[in-house]
């Protein structure tokens, strides 16, 4: 039994991040209670973590309860040389860009259903049913792990191929059935693609790629793609990174019975597009527009126990917003710098703290994000998280 307690504090000034959508500046403290359990045996496992998602001065209002549930609870047995677990579990796949158990997050992202496992020495593959459900309204889905999820059904493949000596190859492809709100059809979206990276003693090449196909939860003709190169400098005292994203969106002429924008399925955005969220929902937070992102990450450690992070990124759109009267404004959204800084004062205790800023362009004035497009947007947190292990009872058969 693990037991782990997360309280944070995040300050906003200028821009809308949720749960805030009316007061500025906001501050507001969220606190992460989860008790984790794992019982095993040899040929068979049970999994829970249940958690209390716990909020104070949320738009002025007393301590309350956002949400108690199971971040996970599964069963896990093996099958001959396949793994089979069933139940809500997290799902991290690859590098977390299309699925992620989203660890900031205070709820974290969870999926239920059945995952078939199999492994060996260079290959790993993984078979995923997931669904959803209705789920229980009476806490804010916002601090649900599984109130986010869009699919009806869900299908997922994962392959990977690691030589062990510094090439990987990683292929992901997912069928989603997504249901519309008005009608209730069930509309079948595809995603496929992968991951390719090479490692050498200081350096890193990696290639990221995907199209997707089929009709999205409009009913669209659905063809979008998404592209991220990088590249990796590992040095003695610090390390760089240097990369773009590119999302595609909409040209300007698409039928209205058409779609180019790429949904990033159910990754995390902070990890790639900024800490501040600015760009998180797809297509809605670019307008259909697509993003265009490239990157600089810094990472220096001043030593085992203190390490600072600098992460640089410009926004961009490929097509150009329109403004109120239909008119092409920039391209070009902005910049966004954040500054970080980790602690690790003893084993179980781990501080984090960092402050961003957004620097808008006029684009943003027809955007839902910055509330005033002149002024810098800011965002901080204070985190805090102290997690240790409660209960380890081993039994020795004679």
């Amino acid at each position: 039994m693990n037991i782990e307690i997360r309280p944070r504090g995040e300050f906003t000034s200028n821009y809308i991040l949720p749960p805030n959508d009316s007061i500025d500046p906001y501050f507001y403290i969220t606190q992460r209670n989860r008790i984790s359990m794992k019982y095993a045996r040899e040929k068979w496992l049970m999994k829970s973590d249940l958690q209390e998602i716990h909020l104070w001065d949320k738009n002025n209002k007393a301590s309350k309860v956002g949400s108690i549930n199971f971040y996970q609870l599964y069963f896990e047995t093996k099958f001959k040389s396949i793994n089979i677990r069933l139940g809500r579990q997290s799902v991290l796949l690859d590098n977390g860009r299309l699925f992620s158990d989203a660890p900031w997050a205070q709820q974290g992202r969870a999926h239920e259903g059945i995952r078939l496992m199999k492994s060996s020495k260079y290959f790993s593959n993984d078979f995923f049913f997931l669904f959803t459900r209705n789920y229980n309204s009476e806490f804010e889905p916002t601090y649900s792990p599984v109130a986010s999820n869009k699919y009806k059904y869900l299908l997922v493949n994962n392959l990977s191929f690691n030589n062990n000596n510094g090439f990987l190859f990683n292929s992901l492809n997912a069928i989603d059935f997504l249901e519309t709100t008005n009608s209730g059809k069930l509309y079948t979206r595809a995603t496929a693609g992968g991951r390719i990276e090479f490692k050498t003693k200081e350096w890193y090449y990696t290639l990221n790629s995907y199209l997707q196909f089929g009709r999205n939860s409009k009913g669209q003709k659905l063809f979008a793609y998404y592209f991220q190169p990088e590249v990796k400098l590992s040095l003695l005292k610090s390390t760089w990174r240097l990369g773009a994203e590119i999302i595609s969106g909409s040209r300007p002429n698409i039928s209205d019975g058409s779609s180019g924008d790429f949904d990033v399925l159910y990754g995390v955005t902070w990890k790639f597009n900024g800490n501040m969220n600015v760009f998180t929902r797809f297509p809605t937070d670019v307008d259909g527009k697509g993003l265009i992102n490239p990157y600089l990450f810094t990472v220096i450690p001043l030593n085992n126990k203190i390490s600072l992070r600098s992460d640089f990124h410009l926004f961009y759109t490929q097509y150009p917003v329109l403004n109120n009267f239909g008119q092409k404004t920039t391209k070009f959204l902005g910049y966004e710098t954040d500054l970080s800084l980790k602690y690790l004062p003893v084993k179980e205790l781990e501080i984090n703290y960092a402050f961003s800023f957004y620097k808008s362009t006029d684009a943003m004035e027809y955007l839902p994000k910055i509330q005033d497009e002149n002024k810098l947007a800011f965002w901080s947190y204070l985190m805090i998280s102290y997690s240790f292990n409660a209960v380890n009872l081993k039994h020795y058969k004679n």
